[in-house]
């Protein structure tokens, strides 16, 4: 995969894997990294999704409808990403992505067979409903921060709401927010994410 990467500035207490949203690329949540871990304490990995489609830049999955990934390319980009996360260098990884990207760090983070990560934090995404991959509820689940905005007409918040409502249901550790904002990233929860993070890795 091509991957944009920031350094850890000693030795790395894990590793923080932002994957960006539908038609973006490595560069999108680049600056992320330096606002969820200002000390850098983690090493900063921004991987490409590997689609090119229509109308541009690099997509995770074919969306024939909102919460439900064409299965084909869902299970290739997500094989793919499973197989470099899993290369990593790092005992703890933190999940996290936007939109496309949210959608991938909870399947991969919380999919039956796979590795826990230290946490996922996800905004305005969903967990999908797609054959061949399944939430693996069973303890313990890694703790999650979820936001999503209400006024979102890309994915609307009702499905950040059923995330929320499946992992209360399995008795995960769950921060979630709602702000009164479109399909973007909420400036006040991102520091709030910044602050839950430092006490997982």
């Amino acid at each position: 995969m091509i991957v944009r990467e920031r350094p850890a500035a000693g030795d790395a207490a894990g590793a923080l894997v932002l994957l960006h949203g539908r038609g973006a690329d490595e560069h999108d949540l680049f600056p992320l990294l330096d606002v969820l871990d200002p000390s850098h304490r983690l090493h900063g990995y921004c991987p490409r999704a590997p689609l090119r489609l229509p109308p541009g830049g690099a997509h995770w999955y074919v969306v024939p409808r909102v919460g439900y990934p064409d299965p084909g390319t869902f299970a290739a980009s997500y094989a793919e990403a499973a197989t470099w996360l899993d290369s990593l260098p790092h005992e703890q990884v933190v999940l996290g992505g936007f939109s496309q990207g949210c959608v991938m760090a909870l399947a991969l983070g919380l999919g039956a067979g796979r590795p826990r990560p230290a946490a996922v934090c996800g905004f305005s995404g969903f967990i999908p409903v797609v054959e061949g991959w399944s939430l693996d509820v069973s303890r313990p689940l890694p703790p999650v921060a979820l936001g999503h905005g209400t006024y979102d007409q890309v994915i609307p918040v009702e499905f950040g709401e059923a995330a929320r409502d499946a992992l209360v249901a399995a008795g995960g550790e769950l921060l979630y927010r709602e702000y009164p904002l479109p399909h973007t990233l909420d400036e006040q929860f991102l520091l709030d994410v910044r602050d839950w993070l430092a006490g997982k890795v």
